[in-house]
């Protein structure tokens, strides 16, 4: 194509909150000039800011130029719930066991967690924010305790360890007496995501990487031999363009029609006082996802992550133009207060601090968009609802394209298949949205 002009940047509904109760950040640069530099990366995410690492350790010298449209950690990366799960986990099935080779994507979401390990190791970045505390999948119906079981049976084959955990542990562990059981697996990482990517960008500047917030690039053309990369204030110009813009590189125009572009939403409660855990009980952090991908995720947190607080997260919808509404928000928030309430009656009625809407990008083949667009334009988009890992392993294959490095993580990525095209509108949006509707109430309980 060789002109690319963003069709819109990111629009976000609600307060990142994990960004919030770190405190304020450090001021933004934003990039106000013509600069030069080897590799510019768009979007300062999970996805963009492992490029940047993996472009580092690659290529110690090259001069590497990240631009975020917001500020670092306000965007999706600091909107989601931070698991960083090894297992698979596939949101669009029954009980997350994938169509593809499980194994190979174990194999590679560790090498993710391994990666991230490194990072907080590397940059000192703080251990409170990176929990290898393993997860639960809490089940409340019958149904939802058989998809435990079929899901144990299936790591089984695998060779991976779970354990069942009763009513009585579940209650022990969440001080709620809402679930029947839960299924534990250790390989989960639960992230403190604002406080993982805060540290990893200021990680990176200190290695001499250039980062510019404020800095949304409206578009980028070949002039000569190089791209030349637009914001509203500045330019620079690269021998090499990285998107790591999960679903805005359709806004780009790359995989038009495509692209499924859904939100998800979250709540978080106040600070919770001495006399409130008191009457909640349970353990300082622990994480639940739902036996049904379309249920409920509860996790808490402590006062070495933000504050002791509960996060809820559930409901979905599906909105091509990449902006949820007021309404979709609202609606939410409705549903979260009610699914709190109903697993903590002992708080029902908790006003909750904060609510948000996190932006997800998904195929319907479930395969990403890790390959070169065209020559000095790589992507490293569509994590599929797995924004913390498969960003991470994005990230990693396309730093390693531009650098001609072959590895386990690029040949998975050389291997996948075009996302499929869509249905077309409106009955993409309508359709989908009564789907996840139906499948919302099937699992109204989990």
């Amino acid at each position: 194509m060789s002109s690319y002009a963003a069709r819109t940047l990111p629009v976000h509904r609600g307060p990142a909150a994990w960004s919030v109760i770190l405190g304020d950040p450090p001021p933004a640069q934003e990039l106000d000039g013509d600069l030069t530099a080897d590799v510019v990366i768009v979007g300062a995410g999970f996805a963009g800011l492992s490029a940047a690492q993996r472009l580092r350790q690659l290529q110690s010298d090259a001069k590497i130029i990240v631009l975020e449209a917001g500020r670092v950690a306000e965007g999706a990366a600091g909107r989601n719930t931070g698991f960083m799960i090894d297992l698979p986990h596939d949101l669009a099935s029954d009980n997350y066991s994938g169509p593809g080779d499980d194994r190979t994507m174990i194999t590679l979401n560790r090498l993710a967690i391994d990666f991230a390990r490194s990072a907080v190791e590397q940059y000192q970045i703080d251990p409170n924010f990176f929990d290898p505390a393993g997860k639960v999948n809490g089940a409340v119906s019958a149904a939802g305790h058989a998809h435990n079981i079929s899901y144990a049976h299936h790591l089984s084959t695998l060779g991976e360890t779970s354990e069942m955990l009763d009513q009585q542990q579940m209650h022990a562990l969440t001080g709620s007496r809402h679930y029947r059981s839960g299924l534990y697996t250790p390989g989960t990482v639960m992230l403190q995501p604002a406080g993982y990517i805060r540290g990893l960008a200021a990680g990176l500047i200190k290695d001499g990487i250039a980062l510019y917030e404020s800095s949304g690039v409206t578009g980028f053309e070949k002039q000569g031999g190089a791209w030349l990369v637009k914001t509203a204030r500045g330019t620079v110009s690269t021998g090499t363009v990285i998107l790591t813009v999960n679903g805005h590189l359709e806004s780009f125009g790359i995989e038009r029609d495509r692209l499924m572009q859904l939100f998800l939403f979250a709540a978080m409660t106040p600070e919770l006082d001495a006399e409130v855990l008191s009457r909640l009980g349970g353990q300082p952090r622990w994480s639940v996802t739902p036996s049904d991908p379309l249920g409920t995720t509860m996790r808490r947190i402590d006062t070495a992550q933000g504050g002791n607080r509960i996060i809820t997260r559930t409901c979905a919808a599906l909105r091509p133009g990449m902006t949820s509404t007021a309404g979709d928000l609202a609606r939410a928030s409705r549903v979260m207060q009610r699914k709190f309430d109903q697993r903590f009656p002992q708080l029902a009625g908790l006003d909750m601090q904060y609510h948000w809407a996190g932006h997800l990008c998904l195929s319907l083949n479930g395969v990403s968009v890790a390959r070169e667009v065209e020559q000095g334009v790589i992507s490293g988009c569509v994590q599929n609802g797995l924004g913390t890992a498969r960003g991470t392993l994005t990230g990693i294959a396309a730093a390693e394209r531009t650098c001609g490095h072959s590895s386990n993580i690029t040949r998975y990525f050389d291997a996948q298949d075009q996302p499929k095209r869509l249905p077309p509108k409106p009955f993409r949006e309508i359709g989908a949205n009564a789907v996840l509707r139906w499948k919302e109430w099937r699992a109204r309980d989990e």
